[in-house]
This record gives C-alpha cells, sequence and structure tokens, in this order.
C-alpha cells in the first residue's frame, strides 16, 4: 500500500464538508479587488489625482504599514496596494483549513478511525493540501480575470493573482507544517498564527523603513514586490514556490517519525488537580476561552494604532477630489474626511469583532463533537449553565475587542489632531456602537447551534454575506431592501453630533432573542448531534 493511498477520497471527503465555506472565502476574496478597481476608475478621471492619491499615501508610514507600499500611480497599482490586507486574510483562510483537516481530525478521533482501513500515511495532509491549494489557485484565477475584466492589463492581473495565490500556498504549507508540531488543533492554530504575525511585522517593518530588506524575508511582501501593473518581476514567485517545497518537505518528515495522534512537540502537562476555578461551568469557558479572547484584543489594538495614526493622512489624501469627498462622506457618514475614513474602517472592524462572537459561539460545537461537552454535562452542570458560560464570551468578547479598537484609534488619532480628550471618547462609543450588530450573528450561531447543529458552520457563510453587501453594495448598486439583511446596515454613525439610539435596542433585542431561541432548541434535543 502506498503512503499516497485514498487521497482521492480524503479530497472528495473535504469538497463535501466545505463545500459552503470553501467557495464562499474564495468568492468573497476574489471579489474585493475587483471592486477596488472599479472605485479607483469611478473615483479618479484624470492621471494628477491619482498621482496626487499615490503620493498622499506613500508618505504616510500608517497606510504603508497597514497595505504595503505603492509602486506607481496607475489604476492597477494603487488596486495592487489597497488589496494589501487581503493578503493576511487569504494566508489565515489557507493556514486554518489545513489545520481544520489534518490535526483537528486527528484529535477528534476521526483520523484514528479512518486509519483503520485502506489509507496511506500522507493522504490525510496530502488531500488538505492539494484541496487548499486549488482554492487558491482558482482564487488567484478568479481575481485575475476579474481585474481584466475591469480593462486592466493582464500581465499585471495575472501577476497579481498569482501573487495572492502563492500568499495562500505558502501559508497553507506552514498550516500542514504546524499540525505535525503538536498534539492539539488551539496548538497548532496558535503556532500558525504567531508564524503569520511574525511575517505581517516583518513586512510593515520593512516597508515603512528606508531599508526594505526585512520585507523580502516576509510572505506577505513577496506579492507586492512582484509590481503587479508597474513592470512586473517574475523572478519574485520562485521565493514562494522554494519556501512551499521546503516546509512541504518538513511537514512530510515529521508526519513519518510521529507517533498519530502526537506531535514533534511534547505537550505542557497541567497540575494533577483543578483548581477552584474549573469548578464551575464559567471558570472552565473562562480557560477554553481566555487565549483567543486576549490575542484577539492584542491583534485589534494593534490595528487601532495603525487605522488612527492613518486617518488624518487619508483625509487629505484625497482633497480636490469632489468626487471621492462625496463617497468616502457617504461610507463614514461623517462630516470630514478623516471621520468619514474612520467610520468606515470602524465598521469594517465590526465585522471583523462579529467572526470572534462566532467563533466563541460555534466552540460548543467543537466540544460537543469532540466528545468533551457530554462528561461535563454528566455532572451536576446544567445545560443552561454550560451554554451560557459559552454565550458570555460570545457575547462580551465582541465589546473588549471593539472597545479597544477604538481606544487605539482614538489614542493615535487625539495624538495627530491634538485632541486626546475629545477624540479618544468619540471613538470608543463609535466602536462599541458595532456591538449589537456584532452580537446578531453571534446569537444566529446560537440559534444554528440548538437548532441545527450540522449547520452551525454557516454562521460563517452569513458573515461573508454581510461583508459582500458592506464593501460591494454601493458598488453595484444593490435594491437598499437587500442591503437591509446585514445588521451593519442599520449601525448609526456616532461620530455625528446627532444619531438615532433606537437601531442600537432593536438591534440588541434581535439578537438576544437569537440567543434565547438557541438555548431552549438546545435544552430540548438530544447530545450529541454529529
Amino acid at each position: 500500500m502506498s503512503t499516497l493511498t485514498g487521497t482521492r477520497h480524503l479530497v472528495r471527503l473535504i469538497l463535501r464538508r466545505d463545500r459552503v465555506l470553501l467557495p464562499l472565502w474564495v468568492l468573497v476574496l476574489a471579489v474585493l479587488p475587483v471592486s477596488y478597481a472599479k472605485s479607483f476608475f469611478a473615483l479618479f478621471s484624470t492621471a494628477a489625482e491619482r498621482a496626487a492619491y499615490a503620493s498622499g499615501t506613500a508618505r504616510n508610514p500608517s497606510i504603508v504599514a497597514l497595505l504595503g507600499p505603492v509602486y506607481g500611480e496607475s489604476v492597477g497599482a494603487l488596486t495592487a496596494q489597497r488589496g494589501g490586507f487581503l493578503l493576511v486574510i487569504v494566508a489565515l483562510a489557507s493556514l486554518l483549513t489545513v489545520i481544520r483537516h489534518t490535526r483537528t481530525e486527528e484529535e477528534a478521533g476521526r483520523r484514528e478511525l479512518l486509519g483503520g482501513t485502506v489509507l496511506g500515511r500522507h493522504a490525510g495532509l496530502t488531500a488538505a493540501l492539494l484541496v487548499t491549494y486549488a482554492a487558491d489557485l482558482l482564487l488567484g484565477l478568479v481575481t485575475a480575470v476579474g481585474l481584466l475584466g475591469t480593462g486592466l492589463p493582464a500581465a499585471g492581473s495575472l501577476a497579481y493573482g498569482l501573487g495572492t495565490a502563492l500568499v495562500g500556498v505558502v501559508f497553507a504549507t506552514v498550516g500542514g507544517l504546524a499540525a505535525q508540531l503538536t498534539e492539539t488543533a488551539g496548538g497548532a492554530r496558535g503556532i500558525g498564527i504567531a508564524v503569520l504575525g511574525a511575517a505581517f511585522g516583518l513586512r510593515l517593518v520593512g516597508d515603512t523603513a528606508r531599508n526594505d530588506w526585512p520585507s523580502w524575508l516576509s510572505p506577505l511582501g513577496w506579492a507586492p514586490r512582484l509590481r503587479a501593473y508597474e513592470g512586473e518581476r517574475w523572478w519574485v514567485l520562485a521565493l514562494p514556490l522554494a519556501v512551499t517545497v521546503l516546509l512541504a518537505a518538513a511537514a512530510y518528515r515529521i508526519s513519518v517519525r510521529r507517533d498519530l495522534g502526537a506531535g514533534l512537540l511534547p505537550p505542557r502537562l497541567g497540575p494533577a488537580t483543578a483548581g477552584p476555578a474549573l469548578s464551575g461551568p464559567f471558570g472552565l469557558a473562562w480557560r477554553l476561552h481566555r487565549g483567543q479572547l486576549l490575542w484577539w484584543s492584542v491583534g485589534f489594538g494593534l490595528l487601532g494604532l495603525i487605522l488612527g495614526g492613518a486617518a488624518e493622512a487619508a483625509g487629505k489624501s484625497v482633497e480636490g477630489n469632489p468626487q471621492l469627498e462625496q463617497i468616502m462622506a457617504r461610507l463614514g457618514g461623517a462630516s470630514g474626511l478623516a471621520e468619514a475614513y474612520l467610520g468606515a474602517t470602524l465598521s469594517l472592524a465590526g465585522l471583523a469583532a462579529a467572526g470572534y462572537g462566532i467563533q466563541a459561539a460555534l466552540r460548543m460545537r467543537a466540544e460537543e463533537t469532540g466528545g468533551l461537552a457530554e462528561p461535563v454535562l454528566a455532572t451536576g452542570v446544567h445545560r443552561t449553565g454550560w451554554l451560557l458560560s459559552h454565550l458570555l464570551f460570545a457575547l462580551l468578547g465582541p465589546v473588549l475587542v471593539l472597545a479597544v479598537t477604538g481606544f487605539t484609534t482614538g489614542l493615535t488619532y487625539g495624538l495627530s489632531v491634538r485632541n486626546v480628550p475629545g477624540e479618544l471618547p468619540r471613538l470608543v462609543g463609535a466602536g462599541l456602537a458595532q456591538v449589537p450588530a456584532a452580537w446578531v450573528l453571534a446569537g444566529f450561531a446560537v440559534l444554528l447551534y440548538g437548532l441545527l447543529p450540522r449547520l452551525a458552520s454557516m454562521a460563517w457563510a452569513v458573515l461573508a454575506v454581510c461583508v459582500l453587501l458592506g464593501q460591494l453594495g454601493a458598488v453595484l448598486e444593490l435594491s437598499q431592501w437587500l442591503l437591509d439583511l446585514s445588521p451593519f446596515t442599520h449601525t448609526p454613525q456616532v461620530l455625528r453630533d446627532q444619531w438615532p439610539a433606537t437601531p442600537l435596542w432593536a438591534l440588541s433585542a434581535l439578537a438576544l432573542l437569537l440567543a434565547a431561541a438557541g438555548l431552549t432548541a438546545f435544552r430540548r434535543r438530544d447530545l450529541p448531534t454529529t
């Protein structure tokens, strides 16, 4: 029997399980650069306007730190730079997809069950990598075709698409290697996200320094240095390909040497007896959620520092272009361009915070399918208390994350305009205004878990739809009733002097109703439901 025996069947199984989630993230990430290109074509009708925008962007270190460098004044060059942060999302999606279908399967015991059949040693890792590689390449192809359809040059569109795809390929392989190093999916995700964070840090330092050599050490820095639309340097593609081969070779070598279910790194043993904090469901939930809550808060705090520092320059970079000023004002809903920028970016932060709420809510599903919920509920712990302990983090987590984002954004923006006492509370409030909309998606995840647990992951699809409506609704001129399906459409722009509080109460009430319905359904159904 070959070490790859059964790979084809596992590929079909992965495609069957991810038949909704995989196409969604590919579609969302492919459509966004196309929307950026269309926006730039509509907003900058002259070369002088594009040059002014590019110059203002290049001079602002906060914008460059977030998006990367801009190498030209064409619409293509501006589009490539505007999509710079999408590389982080592509990397994260690829990383988590591979870990989900490798280490998570081993931790749940399903890999051992399949291993009892005619299945080669490397079939699981190979299948996960092949599916993710194919998704990344499809993402790159769809992106290139979409950009070509906007009127951008073919060579630049292909370079941008390939650069984006190979970032995903590299980090998919990082996920495959991380899955061989630890015994838990959480540990593998921690290693993978740490590598991604280090790559982003190197790219940030290199792009904002006089000498950009640190960016050449980061996979996130290679795609911009292809210089799509500005004299493509195709040889740069050899870097992600070489790193992918090296990482894959290491992953397969470790896979041969370790036992099934084990990792290369020894597990860290805990104390022999549990402390008083673990005597109830809320203490256990705190132990399970505290790590990811900490890292989400740190990450959003750093993001707020960058966004706040870029706000003033973002407003100045579009001065003199009435059409862009009008669009930015509509997006942010504030009188000034800087406030419009802050309103728009905090709205995006709200969408991301909703992702934390969904992740925290779906932790219950992971505990159930992993066989960890039933032993807890077999004790004196009531179902209601167990669900509420996880729901607490699904609701309070977005509050903390968005409060931290608003605080750091307000601090840096207040320093730039020399008005910290005035801007800090305003921007903390603007961040917290996104919380009820994030709660709605968390409540919907709880409802799916309680009522239709097998479809609980569809909450991610709902979040993807909200992202699409928010990012592309105005560009595609969608009907208002369609835009109203997203709870973030109803979030008031609190940076205005006057704003209605009714939507916040209505969204909060809807979130609580969804969560209550999910709790009722969970109390009535059998456990576990796989």
